[in-house]
């Protein structure tokens, strides 16, 4: 691809270094005071979690008493002093994720009034952070966010169920925390900041009903015992008085962020969207058609340009293949921009993995696809098998990040040269 995938590599390595949480969550340290206060315990869930931790402890230092780290497996990045860091599930909820939630359980049954919980969540937080209610039992709710996850339901859905299932998820954390106050600081992966939906919302009153939930398992045509339908039915809490928030960080700074690096090579950045929340594949060809448009000079946009689109698409899984969308986006836009010279496109997942895969995401060029047919690969059948990993690794089409340290949703940039 020569100097235009040197470009997007630029872009890519430096739109995620400004997107590290650790100045946010200085900042936020700053407006909440804590440096003035004492006593204070901090857990740390979702991907994004080691790196938000150490920005608190190296802030804070010794007015830290002790803190758990709740991550997904491979994303601590190494021991820190008076922190448990428990590794775990993500997309799906394991045992780790029970055992590493016991014990946040344990620490704010422990706390008085007089302490405080620094509570810092990022996007995972819904699968690593969970114990289930009641009687339910894990395999309980690892089915049915099999089932979501399979659906195409949007992240709001997904986690409209998940919440009603969990001790620990819509405010319910908060609530076992009390009378200790809670500071949270989010970074938010979830389209308009919905902090209610951001890991299920753990400190947060839910906005979403029982009616909601119910439409949504009969939208998808979800499966439920009558078990998991009595839970569904249960209000959540609507009322939560312990809890100060700050959100920091959203996939618009992601997106402003890569603008301003792509504006530095001589693109000219055009943002479209920071809420794309479509299926995969059609937010692909949709791209590719812009792509073609501005190679024909026929678009209101002119070359050379990055086109910028930020957000959180789905995939209605229809095969047993490997992938996630953001690589599935990518080899659906390949398909349109066939035999395009200067143009290339890359979707990746600001936190370094795509679905459950080691990429990022996918990037693609005008020869993408006649490399896939010269190996026998055919972009439909791929597509409909839910493969787009190992079609994209067989034509270096995937994009290798490791584990970011950040959780901002999708960044998909078209470029054209």
């Amino acid at each position: 691809m020569g100097d235009i995938r040197e470009d997007a590599d630029r872009i890519i390595k430096n739109t995620i270094q400004d997107n590290l949480p650790y100045k946010a969550v200085e900042d936020a340290l700053s407006e909440f005071k804590l440096k003035d206060k004492d006593n204070i315990y901090i857990l740390s869930i979702g991907k994004a979690a080691w790196t938000m931790c150490k920005a608190a402890c190296d802030c804070l230092d010794d007015k830290i008493r002790k803190g758990i780290i709740i991550t997904k497996y491979e994303h601590s990045q190494g021991d820190l002093e008076k922190i448990t860091i428990i590794e775990a599930g993500h997309p799906i909820t394991d045992e780790n994720s029970v055992k590493g939630t016991e014990m946040a359980i344990d620490l704010a049954n422990s706390l008085s009034e007089n302490d405080i919980l620094l509570f810092l969540i990022s996007g995972g937080g819904s699968a690593l952070f969970e114990k289930p209610l009641g009687d339910l039992t894990l395999d309980d709710i690892i089915d049915i966010n099999n089932q979501l996850l399979s659906s195409g339901a949007d992240i709001i859905e997904i986690n409209m169920i998940r919440k009603r299932l969990s001790a620990v998820k819509a405010g319910r954390f908060a609530k076992i925390v009390h009378p200790a106050k809670v500071y949270t600081i989010i970074l938010s992966d979830v389209l308009g900041d919905r902090i209610d939906s951001i890991a299920s919302g753990p400190a947060t009153a839910d906005l979403t009903t029982s009616t909601e939930s119910l439409n949504v398992i009969n939208k998808y045509g979800i499966n439920v015992s009558d078990k998991v339908m009595n839970y569904l039915s249960i209000e959540t809490p609507k009322h939560i008085e312990n809890v100060e928030t700050i959100v920091t960080g959203s996939v618009k700074t992601l997106c402003y962020s890569a603008a301003k690096h792509a504006e530095s090579l001589g693109y000219k950045p055009y943002i479209l969207s920071t809420t794309m929340n479509c299926e995969a594949k059609d937010a692909g060809k949709l791209i590719g058609s812009i792509a073609r448009e501005i190679n024909n000079g026929k678009y209101s946009l002119k070359s050379p340009c990055a086109v910028f689109f930020g957000g959180e698409t789905v995939v209605h899984i229809t095969g047993n293949g490997k992938g996630g969308r953001n690589q599935e986006l990518s080899l659906a836009a390949a398909n349109e921009i066939e035999e395009l010279e200067k143009i290339l496109l890359f979707s990746i997942g600001s936190d370094g993995t795509d679905g459950p895969t080691d990429a990022a995401g996918g990037i693609v060029d005008g020869k993408t696809k006649g490399k896939l047919l010269e190996k026998g690969i055919k972009i439909e059948d791929v597509l409909q098998n839910n493969d787009s990993y190992n079609a994209l690794k067989a034509v270096n089409g995937l994009v290798f990040t490791g584990p970011t340290g950040t959780n901002v949703n999708d960044l998909t940039v078209l470029l054209c040269k």
